[in-house]
């Protein structure tokens, strides 16, 4: 299977890097901070496949946790 981009969002970013990083082996791609949106986009890789990446998003004032889909969700729509 081949991917080209997946997005997770993450609420810790140093035990998610620890994660994706030393027990995956993924390595840290490039990481943009967005100031004004309080956001960083980590991208990930694995070794020889930098194009296939993973984006962890990790909101700074925390991220939203959802206790149960949206009504559209559950319609499928």
């Amino acid at each position: 299977m081949k991917y080209l981009h997946t997005m997770l969002r993450i609420s810790d970013k140093e035990s998610s890097l620890n994660f994706f990083v030393n027990a995956l082996g993924l390595r840290e791609v490039r990481t943009i901070d967005v100031e004004e949106g309080r956001f960083s986009l980590i991208f990930l890789a694995a070794e020889g496949n930098e194009e296939s990446q993973i984006e962890l998003t990790h909101n700074w004032d925390g991220c939203l946790l959802y206790t149960s889909p949206s009504p559209r969700a559950q319609r499928g729509s």
